[in-house]
């Protein structure tokens, strides 16, 4: 006699929320510093709160990183009312000091294309090549190459 056990594909991902599973140290860090960051952007102006990171906590000094050097040195000078917000979530309250850290974000650019360029007189061999074969997938494929030929003034290919 077999006992089937039903188990749950919520049941693992729960107890990785909640706080149960081997990751629940990592996830409680990973929502402290997210509240830590949504409260300090929430209190600064928001030509600075956009540029604000909060990268972790370590002996007692929290790493707020930035995309430039002048909002940097704005932190650098609101270090003591950055302290007093923090300061104002219980979760905070052992945190002495900053860490600060310019980490420039660089947008993800797009490689630029390559146009390909084929000439006329290889478009007419492509042409002639698709005329000589039997393969009638190949000749598709051949002339559709073909076609993408720099003919000039729209003339037709060469034979």
């Amino acid at each position: 006699m077999s006992i089937k056990v039903k188990r749950s594909r919520a049941q693992p991902m729960s107890r990785l929320l909640g706080g149960q599973g081997e990751l629940a140290p990592l996830m409680r860090t990973a929502r402290l510093i997210d509240q830590a960051q949504s409260h300090l952007r929430g209190h600064l102006p928001g030509e600075v709160g956009e540029h604000l990171y909060v990268g972790g906590f370590h002996n007692g000094k929290l790493t707020l990183i930035t995309d430039r050097a002048v909002w940097l040195t704005w932190l650098r000078y609101e270090q003591a009312r950055l302290l007093e917000l923090l300061h104002q979530l219980p979760a905070f309250t052992a945190v002495t000091g900053f860490t600060f850290k310019v980490r420039p974000v660089h947008p993800v650019k797009a490689p630029p294309r390559q146009a390909r360029q084929l000439s006329g007189p290889a478009g007419d061999e492509l042409t002639a090549c698709a005329e000589g074969t039997d393969d009638p997938r190949l000749k598709s494929a051949l002339e559709r190459l073909a076609a993408h030929a720099d003919r000039g003034d729209d003339a037709p290919p060469q034979r």
